[in-house]
Protein backbone atom coordinates (compact mmCIF):
# COMPACT_ATOMS: atom_id res chain seq x y z
CA UNK A 1 0.00 0.00 0.00
CA UNK A 2 2.75 2.44 0.39
CA UNK A 3 6.50 2.57 -0.42
CA UNK A 4 8.95 0.18 1.13
CA UNK A 5 11.54 3.98 2.35
CA UNK A 6 11.48 4.29 5.66
CA UNK A 7 8.30 6.55 6.94
CA UNK A 8 10.90 8.95 8.82
CA UNK A 9 12.05 9.77 5.11
CA UNK A 10 8.80 10.94 3.80
CA UNK A 11 8.59 12.79 7.32
CA UNK A 12 11.65 14.69 6.22
CA UNK A 13 10.71 15.40 2.92
CA UNK A 14 7.37 17.41 3.94
CA UNK A 15 9.46 18.93 7.27
CA UNK A 16 12.02 20.39 4.40
CA UNK A 17 9.03 21.66 2.43
CA UNK A 18 6.85 22.86 5.07
CA UNK A 19 9.83 24.91 6.56
CA UNK A 20 10.05 26.64 2.74
CA UNK A 21 6.29 27.67 2.76
CA UNK A 22 6.44 31.13 4.65
CA UNK A 23 5.19 32.41 8.16
CA UNK A 24 1.44 30.85 7.62
CA UNK A 25 1.73 28.99 4.88
CA UNK A 26 -0.05 25.87 3.83
CA UNK A 27 0.43 23.64 0.64
CA UNK A 28 -2.16 21.37 -0.98
CA UNK A 29 -0.79 18.22 -2.64
CA UNK A 30 -3.20 15.91 -4.65
CA UNK A 31 -2.35 12.70 -6.39
CA UNK A 32 -3.29 11.72 -9.58
CA UNK A 33 -6.71 11.18 -10.86
CA UNK A 34 -8.01 8.11 -11.94
CA UNK A 35 -8.81 7.85 -15.45
CA UNK A 36 -11.40 5.73 -18.14
CA UNK A 37 -9.80 3.35 -20.78
CA UNK A 38 -12.80 2.27 -22.00
CA UNK A 39 -16.73 1.97 -20.72
CA UNK A 40 -16.38 -0.08 -17.38
CA UNK A 41 -12.25 -0.18 -17.35
CA UNK A 42 -9.71 2.37 -15.69
CA UNK A 43 -6.03 2.79 -17.18
CA UNK A 44 -3.42 1.01 -14.60
CA UNK A 45 -3.21 3.81 -12.13
CA UNK A 46 0.05 5.31 -11.40
CA UNK A 47 0.69 7.92 -8.16
CA UNK A 48 1.49 11.84 -9.14
CA UNK A 49 5.03 12.01 -8.27
CA UNK A 50 4.96 15.12 -6.24
CA UNK A 51 2.71 13.47 -3.75
CA UNK A 52 4.26 10.23 -3.22
CA UNK A 53 7.71 12.28 -2.85
CA UNK A 54 6.07 13.33 0.29
CA UNK A 55 4.02 10.22 1.30
CA UNK A 56 5.14 7.01 -0.41
CA UNK A 57 1.25 6.59 -0.69
CA UNK A 58 0.20 4.86 -4.25
CA UNK A 59 -3.61 4.57 -3.18
CA UNK A 60 -5.83 6.78 -5.31
CA UNK A 61 -8.66 9.41 -4.66
CA UNK A 62 -6.04 11.22 -1.91
CA UNK A 63 -4.87 14.64 -1.16
CA UNK A 64 -2.09 15.73 1.13
CA UNK A 65 -2.08 18.91 3.02
CA UNK A 66 1.26 20.24 4.59
CA UNK A 67 1.59 23.44 7.25
CA UNK A 68 4.25 25.88 7.75
CA UNK A 69 4.60 24.05 11.66
CA UNK A 70 4.83 21.06 10.27
CA UNK A 71 1.47 18.86 10.61
CA UNK A 72 0.53 17.05 7.92
CA UNK A 73 -2.90 15.69 6.95
CA UNK A 74 -3.96 13.16 4.82
CA UNK A 75 -7.13 12.49 2.91
CA UNK A 76 -7.80 9.26 1.58
CA UNK A 77 -10.53 7.00 0.41
CA UNK A 78 -12.04 5.47 3.34
CA UNK A 79 -12.68 2.14 4.39
CA UNK A 80 -15.78 0.35 2.31
CA UNK A 81 -15.60 -3.41 2.62
CA UNK A 82 -17.90 -3.75 -0.34
CA UNK A 83 -15.78 -2.00 -2.87
CA UNK A 84 -12.51 -3.04 -1.44
CA UNK A 85 -14.13 -6.74 -2.69
CA UNK A 86 -14.10 -5.29 -6.19
CA UNK A 87 -11.09 -2.74 -6.18
CA UNK A 88 -9.11 -4.01 -3.56
CA UNK A 89 -7.98 -3.32 0.07
CA UNK A 90 -7.72 0.34 1.50
CA UNK A 91 -5.60 1.81 4.17
CA UNK A 92 -8.06 3.83 4.90
CA UNK A 93 -8.02 7.22 7.13
CA UNK A 94 -8.08 5.25 10.62
CA UNK A 95 -4.58 3.31 9.91
CA UNK A 96 -3.12 6.26 7.89
CA UNK A 97 -1.52 8.04 10.68
CA UNK A 98 0.24 5.22 12.09
CA UNK A 99 1.28 3.64 8.64
CA UNK A 100 2.54 6.72 7.32
CA UNK A 101 3.60 8.98 9.67
CA UNK A 102 1.45 11.87 9.00
CA UNK A 103 -0.02 13.82 11.72
CA UNK A 104 -4.52 13.51 10.71
CA UNK A 105 -6.18 11.36 8.43
CA UNK A 106 -9.86 12.17 6.82
CA UNK A 107 -12.03 10.62 4.45
CA UNK A 108 -11.30 12.00 0.59
CA UNK A 109 -15.05 13.11 0.84
CA UNK A 110 -14.70 15.52 3.57
CA UNK A 111 -12.19 17.54 1.65
CA UNK A 112 -14.45 20.26 0.45
CA UNK A 113 -15.84 20.77 3.88
CA UNK A 114 -12.34 20.27 5.81
CA UNK A 115 -10.06 22.16 3.56
CA UNK A 116 -11.66 25.90 4.35
CA UNK A 117 -10.75 25.44 7.83
CA UNK A 118 -7.68 24.23 7.31
CA UNK A 119 -6.79 27.75 5.13
CA UNK A 120 -8.39 30.02 7.72
CA UNK A 121 -5.50 32.47 9.37
CA UNK A 122 -3.10 31.37 6.54
CA UNK A 123 -0.68 34.07 4.84
CA UNK A 124 0.16 31.52 1.46
CA UNK A 125 -1.52 28.86 0.04
CA UNK A 126 0.92 26.58 -2.23
CA UNK A 127 -0.14 23.83 -4.99
CA UNK A 128 0.55 22.52 -8.35
CA UNK A 129 -0.05 25.46 -10.91
CA UNK A 130 -1.07 23.90 -14.29
CA UNK A 131 -0.77 19.84 -13.33
CA UNK A 132 -4.04 18.92 -12.36
CA UNK A 133 -7.21 19.91 -14.18
CA UNK A 134 -9.91 22.06 -11.60
CA UNK A 135 -7.51 22.22 -8.42
CA UNK A 136 -6.96 26.26 -9.23
CA UNK A 137 -10.84 26.62 -9.17
CA UNK A 138 -11.00 23.91 -5.84
CA UNK A 139 -8.70 26.39 -4.46
CA UNK A 140 -10.91 29.25 -5.32
CA UNK A 141 -13.24 27.75 -3.75
CA UNK A 142 -12.08 26.36 -0.67
CA UNK A 143 -11.12 30.64 -0.63
CA UNK A 144 -14.84 31.54 -1.20
CA UNK A 145 -15.39 29.80 1.84
CA UNK A 146 -13.12 31.40 3.81
CA UNK A 147 -14.07 34.65 2.80
CA UNK A 148 -17.75 33.85 3.93
CA UNK A 149 -16.49 33.87 7.13
CA UNK A 150 -14.10 37.19 7.65
CA UNK A 151 -16.86 38.79 9.64
CA UNK A 152 -16.22 35.86 12.39
CA UNK A 153 -12.96 37.16 12.28
CA UNK A 154 -11.14 33.99 9.87
CA UNK A 155 -7.92 35.92 7.79
CA UNK A 156 -8.25 34.59 4.18
CA UNK A 157 -4.88 33.65 2.36
CA UNK A 158 -4.11 36.52 0.05
CA UNK A 159 -1.53 35.23 -1.61
CA UNK A 160 -1.06 32.09 -3.95
CA UNK A 161 2.01 30.31 -4.96
CA UNK A 162 3.27 27.20 -7.28
CA UNK A 163 4.36 24.38 -4.70
CA UNK A 164 6.25 22.69 -7.65
CA UNK A 165 8.69 25.64 -7.78
CA UNK A 166 10.11 24.15 -4.09
CA UNK A 167 8.97 20.26 -5.18
CA UNK A 168 11.38 20.49 -7.83
CA UNK A 169 14.56 21.65 -6.34
CA UNK A 170 13.84 19.08 -3.79
CA UNK A 171 13.72 16.34 -5.84
CA UNK A 172 16.58 17.41 -8.65
CA UNK A 173 19.24 15.84 -5.52
CA UNK A 174 18.86 12.56 -5.31
CA UNK A 175 19.20 10.75 -1.74
CA UNK A 176 20.82 7.29 -1.41
CA UNK A 177 17.53 5.69 -1.33
CA UNK A 178 16.91 6.98 -4.47
CA UNK A 179 19.80 6.44 -6.34
CA UNK A 180 19.59 2.74 -5.06
CA UNK A 181 16.40 2.39 -6.63
CA UNK A 182 17.77 3.83 -9.77
CA UNK A 183 20.62 1.32 -9.98
CA UNK A 184 18.01 -1.29 -9.22
CA UNK A 185 15.83 -0.16 -12.32
CA UNK A 186 18.63 0.62 -13.92
CA UNK A 187 20.00 -3.33 -13.72
CA UNK A 188 16.41 -4.65 -14.64
CA UNK A 189 16.20 -2.56 -18.15
CA UNK A 190 20.01 -3.70 -18.72
CA UNK A 191 18.63 -7.15 -18.52
CA UNK A 192 15.77 -6.66 -20.56
CA UNK A 193 17.79 -5.01 -23.46
CA UNK A 194 19.93 -8.18 -23.64
CA UNK A 195 17.00 -10.44 -23.92
CA UNK A 196 15.65 -8.41 -26.73
CA UNK A 197 19.45 -8.16 -28.65
CA UNK A 198 19.66 -11.60 -27.91
CA UNK A 199 15.98 -13.16 -29.33
CA UNK A 200 16.36 -10.64 -32.48
CA UNK A 201 19.83 -12.65 -33.88
CA UNK A 202 18.53 -15.94 -32.62
CA UNK A 203 15.28 -15.79 -34.46
CA UNK A 204 16.49 -14.40 -37.37
CA UNK A 205 19.44 -17.25 -37.34
CA UNK A 206 16.74 -19.85 -37.42
CA UNK A 207 15.11 -18.35 -40.45
CA UNK A 208 12.24 -16.67 -38.21
CA UNK A 209 9.79 -14.19 -38.85
CA UNK A 210 11.18 -11.40 -36.41
CA UNK A 211 8.52 -8.21 -35.80
CA UNK A 212 9.21 -5.11 -33.74
CA UNK A 213 6.64 -6.43 -30.98
CA UNK A 214 8.96 -9.59 -30.57
CA UNK A 215 11.40 -7.56 -29.12
CA UNK A 216 8.86 -5.41 -27.19
CA UNK A 217 7.70 -8.71 -25.54
CA UNK A 218 11.16 -9.39 -24.28
CA UNK A 219 11.47 -5.94 -22.51
CA UNK A 220 7.63 -6.37 -20.93
CA UNK A 221 8.77 -9.78 -19.77
CA UNK A 222 11.70 -9.04 -18.33
CA UNK A 223 10.66 -6.10 -16.72
CA UNK A 224 7.52 -7.64 -14.83
CA UNK A 225 9.42 -10.71 -14.02
CA UNK A 226 12.06 -9.11 -12.21
CA UNK A 227 9.56 -6.94 -10.28
CA UNK A 228 9.24 -3.86 -11.90
CA UNK A 229 5.50 -2.58 -11.90
CA UNK A 230 5.78 -0.72 -15.27
CA UNK A 231 7.43 0.25 -18.31
CA UNK A 232 9.01 3.95 -17.25
CA UNK A 233 7.27 4.98 -20.48
CA UNK A 234 6.01 4.06 -23.99
CA UNK A 235 8.95 1.67 -25.27
CA UNK A 236 10.80 2.48 -28.65
CA UNK A 237 11.33 -0.52 -30.59
CA UNK A 238 12.38 1.02 -34.30
CA UNK A 239 13.33 -1.72 -37.05
CA UNK A 240 15.36 0.17 -40.06
CA UNK A 241 14.27 3.35 -41.04
CA UNK A 242 12.14 3.72 -38.27
CA UNK A 243 14.92 4.44 -36.24
CA UNK A 244 14.73 8.02 -37.98
CA UNK A 245 11.62 8.80 -36.18
CA UNK A 246 12.56 10.00 -32.77
CA UNK A 247 9.38 8.74 -30.44
CA UNK A 248 8.37 5.86 -32.50
CA UNK A 249 6.61 3.23 -30.79
CA UNK A 250 7.01 -0.68 -31.13
CA UNK A 251 4.74 -1.73 -33.77
CA UNK A 252 4.37 -4.87 -36.01
CA UNK A 253 7.02 -4.08 -38.71
CA UNK A 254 9.83 -6.33 -39.79
CA UNK A 255 13.43 -6.88 -37.91
CA UNK A 256 15.14 -7.45 -41.12
CA UNK A 257 18.90 -9.17 -41.02
CA UNK A 258 21.37 -6.51 -42.22
CA UNK A 259 19.56 -3.78 -40.28
CA UNK A 260 20.18 -1.72 -37.07
CA UNK A 261 16.94 -2.30 -34.40
CA UNK A 262 17.09 0.96 -31.93
CA UNK A 263 15.57 0.37 -28.83
CA UNK A 264 14.71 3.17 -26.10
CA UNK A 265 12.98 1.48 -23.33
CA UNK A 266 13.08 1.24 -19.37
CA UNK A 267 11.35 -0.08 -16.67
CA UNK A 268 9.70 2.11 -13.66
CA UNK A 269 10.98 0.55 -10.17
CA UNK A 270 8.84 2.12 -6.98
CA UNK A 271 8.21 5.19 -8.36
CA UNK A 272 11.87 5.74 -10.09
CA UNK A 273 12.39 5.65 -14.00
CA UNK A 274 15.46 3.98 -15.84
CA UNK A 275 16.03 4.88 -19.67
CA UNK A 276 18.47 2.67 -21.78
CA UNK A 277 19.13 2.96 -25.95
CA UNK A 278 21.20 0.96 -27.49
CA UNK A 279 21.41 0.42 -31.02
CA UNK A 280 22.34 -3.02 -32.45
CA UNK A 281 22.52 -4.85 -35.78
CA UNK A 282 19.33 -7.39 -35.89
CA UNK A 283 21.49 -10.60 -36.39
CA UNK A 284 24.50 -9.75 -34.53
CA UNK A 285 27.51 -8.41 -36.76
CA UNK A 286 27.46 -4.50 -37.88
CA UNK A 287 28.00 -3.58 -41.69
CA UNK A 288 30.83 -1.66 -42.56
CA UNK A 289 28.75 1.79 -42.75
CA UNK A 290 26.88 0.98 -39.40
CA UNK A 291 30.19 0.57 -37.97
CA UNK A 292 31.18 4.03 -38.81
CA UNK A 293 28.43 5.67 -37.88
CA UNK A 294 28.15 3.38 -34.39
CA UNK A 295 31.82 4.12 -33.15
CA UNK A 296 31.02 8.02 -34.05
CA UNK A 297 28.32 8.37 -31.59
CA UNK A 298 29.97 6.24 -28.82
CA UNK A 299 32.70 8.21 -29.27
CA UNK A 300 30.56 11.65 -28.92
CA UNK A 301 29.04 10.00 -26.08
CA UNK A 302 32.21 9.40 -24.50
CA UNK A 303 33.28 12.99 -24.69
CA UNK A 304 29.60 13.86 -23.21
CA UNK A 305 30.35 11.13 -19.98
CA UNK A 306 33.55 12.91 -19.60
CA UNK A 307 32.39 16.16 -19.38
CA UNK A 308 29.43 15.11 -16.88
CA UNK A 309 31.11 16.12 -13.26
CA UNK A 310 30.21 18.11 -10.37
CA UNK A 311 30.98 21.87 -11.28
CA UNK A 312 30.00 21.31 -14.58
CA UNK A 313 27.26 22.71 -16.59
CA UNK A 314 24.18 21.10 -18.08
CA UNK A 315 25.06 21.81 -21.05
CA UNK A 316 28.61 21.02 -20.92
CA UNK A 317 27.88 17.28 -21.96
CA UNK A 318 26.02 18.73 -25.27
CA UNK A 319 28.29 21.02 -26.44
CA UNK A 320 30.99 17.92 -26.38
CA UNK A 321 29.09 15.56 -27.94
CA UNK A 322 28.30 18.29 -30.90
CA UNK A 323 31.73 18.71 -31.63
CA UNK A 324 32.61 14.99 -31.76
CA UNK A 325 29.71 14.64 -33.99
CA UNK A 326 30.39 17.93 -36.26
CA UNK A 327 34.02 16.71 -36.83
CA UNK A 328 32.61 12.82 -37.93
CA UNK A 329 29.77 14.00 -40.06
CA UNK A 330 32.84 15.95 -42.07
CA UNK A 331 35.35 13.02 -42.22
CA UNK A 332 32.37 10.19 -42.87
CA UNK A 333 31.03 12.97 -45.72
CA UNK A 334 27.34 13.27 -44.19
CA UNK A 335 28.21 16.55 -44.48
CA UNK A 336 30.22 18.14 -47.83
CA UNK A 337 33.50 20.87 -45.86
CA UNK A 338 33.03 22.33 -49.17
CA UNK A 339 29.73 23.63 -48.56
CA UNK A 340 29.55 24.16 -44.71
CA UNK A 341 33.40 24.72 -44.04
CA UNK A 342 35.30 23.76 -40.75
CA UNK A 343 33.37 21.25 -37.70
CA UNK A 344 33.42 25.11 -35.87
CA UNK A 345 31.70 26.35 -38.55
CA UNK A 346 29.33 23.31 -38.75
CA UNK A 347 28.36 23.99 -34.87
CA UNK A 348 28.39 27.85 -35.52
CA UNK A 349 25.26 27.36 -38.25
CA UNK A 350 24.13 24.10 -36.97
CA UNK A 351 24.48 22.34 -39.80
CA UNK A 352 24.89 19.09 -37.81
CA UNK A 353 21.05 19.98 -37.25
CA UNK A 354 20.05 17.59 -40.49
CA UNK A 355 21.46 14.50 -38.74
CA UNK A 356 21.30 15.61 -34.67
CA UNK A 357 18.23 17.01 -33.48
CA UNK A 358 17.64 16.90 -29.97
CA UNK A 359 19.42 17.42 -26.76
CA UNK A 360 22.25 14.98 -24.51
CA UNK A 361 20.29 14.62 -22.17
CA UNK A 362 17.64 15.36 -19.64
CA UNK A 363 16.82 15.25 -15.88
CA UNK A 364 16.13 11.41 -14.55
CA UNK A 365 13.99 10.63 -11.49
CA UNK A 366 10.67 9.68 -10.67
CA UNK A 367 9.33 10.82 -14.49
CA UNK A 368 11.43 10.13 -17.35
CA UNK A 369 11.75 13.21 -17.94
CA UNK A 370 12.03 14.62 -14.60
CA UNK A 371 11.28 18.14 -12.76
CA UNK A 372 14.17 20.50 -11.95
CA UNK A 373 15.18 23.62 -13.30
CA UNK A 374 17.85 23.54 -16.30
CA UNK A 375 18.87 27.16 -15.35
CA UNK A 376 21.02 27.85 -12.56
CA UNK A 377 18.96 30.05 -10.07
CA UNK A 378 21.51 32.22 -8.39
CA UNK A 379 22.27 33.44 -12.55
CA UNK A 380 18.46 33.54 -13.84
CA UNK A 381 19.20 37.58 -14.23
CA UNK A 382 22.21 37.38 -16.31
CA UNK A 383 20.53 36.99 -20.06
CA UNK A 384 21.81 36.70 -23.21
CA UNK A 385 19.99 36.73 -26.90
CA UNK A 386 21.09 35.07 -30.18
CA UNK A 387 19.62 34.54 -33.48
CA UNK A 388 19.36 30.91 -34.30
CA UNK A 389 20.92 30.61 -37.58
CA UNK A 390 18.30 27.74 -39.01
CA UNK A 391 15.37 29.38 -38.13
CA UNK A 392 15.91 32.75 -37.66
CA UNK A 393 13.81 33.71 -34.35
CA UNK A 394 15.86 35.07 -31.39
CA UNK A 395 16.67 32.89 -28.67
CA UNK A 396 16.67 33.91 -25.06
CA UNK A 397 19.92 32.29 -23.00
CA UNK A 398 20.48 31.96 -19.22
CA UNK A 399 23.58 30.40 -17.62
CA UNK A 400 22.65 26.54 -17.80
CA UNK A 401 22.48 24.71 -14.54
CA UNK A 402 25.85 23.71 -12.81
CA UNK A 403 25.96 19.62 -11.69
CA UNK A 404 25.73 18.72 -8.48
CA UNK A 405 26.50 15.06 -6.73
CA UNK A 406 23.01 13.73 -6.62
CA UNK A 407 21.56 14.79 -9.94
CA UNK A 408 20.60 12.32 -12.07
CA UNK A 409 20.45 13.02 -15.51
CA UNK A 410 20.53 10.81 -19.23
CA UNK A 411 23.50 10.97 -21.83
CA UNK A 412 22.03 10.04 -25.29
CA UNK A 413 23.41 11.36 -28.40
CA UNK A 414 22.26 10.25 -31.94
CA UNK A 415 22.56 10.13 -35.39
CA UNK A 416 19.37 10.01 -37.60
CA UNK A 417 20.31 9.83 -41.32
CA UNK A 418 17.37 10.01 -43.69
CA UNK A 419 17.69 10.19 -47.37
CA UNK A 420 19.11 13.25 -48.98
CA UNK A 421 20.69 14.94 -51.58
CA UNK A 422 24.60 14.90 -51.02
CA UNK A 423 24.08 12.42 -48.09
CA UNK A 424 26.00 9.14 -48.79
CA UNK A 425 23.72 6.30 -49.51
CA UNK A 426 25.54 3.48 -47.93
CA UNK A 427 24.46 5.82 -44.82
CA UNK A 428 20.51 6.40 -46.18
CA UNK A 429 18.03 5.29 -43.24
CA UNK A 430 20.03 4.41 -40.15
CA UNK A 431 19.37 5.87 -36.82
CA UNK A 432 21.70 5.44 -34.27
CA UNK A 433 21.12 6.41 -30.39
CA UNK A 434 23.30 5.35 -27.31
CA UNK A 435 21.80 6.51 -24.01
CA UNK A 436 23.37 5.68 -20.21
CA UNK A 437 21.77 7.20 -17.29
CA UNK A 438 24.38 9.03 -14.93
CA UNK A 439 24.70 10.04 -11.18
CA UNK A 440 26.87 12.85 -10.94
CA UNK A 441 29.15 12.53 -8.17
CA UNK A 442 32.46 14.10 -6.67
CA UNK A 443 34.32 12.22 -8.78
CA UNK A 444 32.32 12.51 -12.20
CA UNK A 445 29.81 10.85 -12.92
CA UNK A 446 28.43 7.05 -12.23
CA UNK A 447 27.01 5.34 -15.46
CA UNK A 448 24.40 3.01 -14.10
CA UNK A 449 23.31 1.19 -17.04
CA UNK A 450 26.09 -0.47 -18.38
CA UNK A 451 24.88 -3.43 -17.55
CA UNK A 452 23.70 -3.92 -20.91
CA UNK A 453 27.37 -3.92 -23.62
CA UNK A 454 27.89 -0.59 -25.52
CA UNK A 455 30.66 -1.33 -27.70
CA UNK A 456 29.92 -2.70 -30.83
CA UNK A 457 32.80 -5.36 -30.43
CA UNK A 458 31.24 -6.33 -27.18
CA UNK A 459 27.43 -5.73 -28.30
CA UNK A 460 28.98 -8.62 -31.11
CA UNK A 461 29.96 -10.55 -28.73
CA UNK A 462 26.94 -11.12 -26.71
CA UNK A 463 24.52 -11.30 -29.89
CA UNK A 464 26.82 -14.34 -30.93
CA UNK A 465 26.61 -15.86 -27.29
CA UNK A 466 23.48 -15.57 -26.33
CA UNK A 467 22.21 -16.98 -30.21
Amino acid sequence: MSSTFPHSLYAQRRARLAAQLGADGIAIIPTAPERPRNRDTDFLFRHDSYFYYLTGFIEPGACLVVAADGRSTLFCQPKDLEREIWDGYRLGPAAAPGTLGVDAAHSIAELDAKLPRLLENRSCVWYPFATHAGLAARVEGWLNAVRARVRYGALCPAEQNDVCTLLDEMRLIKDAHEQDIMRRASDISARAHIRAMQRSARMLRAGQDVREYHLDAELLHAFRDEGSQYPAYSSIVAAGANACVLHYRADAAPVRDGELVLIDAGCELDGYASDITRTFPANGRFTGPQRALYDLVLASQDAAVAATKAGARFNDPHDATVAVLAQGMLDLGLLDRNKVGTAQDVIDTRAYFQFYMHRTGHWLGMDVHDCGSYVEPGEVGQVSERKDPLSGETITNRPSRVLRPGMVLTIEPGIYVRPADGVPAQFHNIGIRIEDDAIVNDAGCELITRGVPVKADEIEALMRDGA
